[in-house]
């Protein structure tokens, strides 16, 4: 071994190609041959990064970008499956409501023009003159030039668009959102008693009772508290017991109506203005006297 420094190239020359360094060269060439041949080196640092990813923090932009297209496609999904689920229940709907019950806000679907006049017969007539009165609306499927109908839901009300075939808008009108409750509060039937039911409880009058402090009431009150009293008419037997609910849902009380057919008894449950029916239920309870003059006629 030379631990001195070489004198001259001759030195130099004799020592680089001595069988050591000859060897290590060998041992590095094999070494990077190995590595562009079989990627040995990025393979062990990608394994050794999958075995510790569960520790390490998810942060940075690669994880940030990946986080924000899963969140992207997870909102595109249940977008693309509340449409699906949404034109579901609009074409075997049997009534408007049922559509809006399942409808987000600012949300559409499209129906064919027989679905939507099933729908239109369903609506309250006072209603459905408002929104297209029966003549127009006759007058519009004598045309038949009407083929879908484009139902939208806006703000709190309804858009509606009666569309031809080539999407060409025929008419359109809005269903107002105090429509809109109307429809959602509408009448329904119960076959049980006021008893049954646990919104009626401690607050059943008799019919008499009850209707003798709704005549004392002015015009204006009592069509607050019933809105819709032909339903009430159309119903068979008489109405033997009245239920105020506790409950206030977007304005409206619901009172059931417990009717009486001699061998079946059911309820049927009709929305009242919130204001109006305090008011008749405060006459009912004694705690307020009528004003002269207001009793109705």
């Amino acid at each position: 071994m030379h631990w001195a420094a070489p004198a001259d190239i001759k030195q130099w020359l004799k020592r680089l190609f001595s069988i050591r360094p000859l060897l290590l060269m060998l041992v590095l060439a094999g070494f990077l041959v190995s590595e562009l041949r079989f990627d040995w080196i990025e393979r062990s640092i990608g394994a050794v990064l999958v075995s510790t990813n569960a520790e390490r923090p998810r942060s940075g932009a690669i994880w940030e970008l990946g986080r924000q297209t899963t969140n992207a496609h997870r909102a595109l999904e249940q977008i693309v499956t509340d449409r699906q689920a949404s034109q579901k229940v609009a074409h075997n709907a049997a009534s408007l409501q049922e559509i809006v019950d399942h409808m987000a806000p600012d949300q559409w679907v499209m129906i064919p023009a027989d679905r939507f006049r099933i729908l239109y017969l369903n609506l309250p007539r006072d209603i459905a003159e408002q929104v297209v009165p029966a003549y127009a609306f006759l007058k519009l499927i004598q045309t038949r030039r009407w083929d879908r109908t484009f139902i939208e839901k806006e703000g709190r009300g309804l858009r509606i668009y009666l569309l031809d075939n080539a999407n060409r808008v025929l008419r359109q009108f809005r269903i107002s959102a105090d429509q809109l409750l109307r429809l959602v509060h509408s009448e329904t039937q119960v076959e049980e008693t006021l008893e049954a039911l646990m919104k009626f409880e401690n607050r059943i009058y008799p019919a008499d009772r009850f209707f003798d402090a709704l005549n004392r009431l002015s015009e204006e009150v009592r069509r607050g508290v019933l809105q819709q009293p032909r339903t009430l008419i159309r119903q068979p037997g008489a109405i033997t017991r009245v239920g105020i609910s506790d409950e206030v849902m977007s304005g409206f009380i619901e009172l059931g109506f417990e009717f009486d057919t001699g061998g079946r008894r059911f309820v049927i449950i009709h929305p009242g203005r919130e204001w109006a029916v305090w008011r008749l239920r405060s006459l009912l309870e004694g705690r307020l006297p009528v004003v002269p003059g207001e009793a109705g006629k």
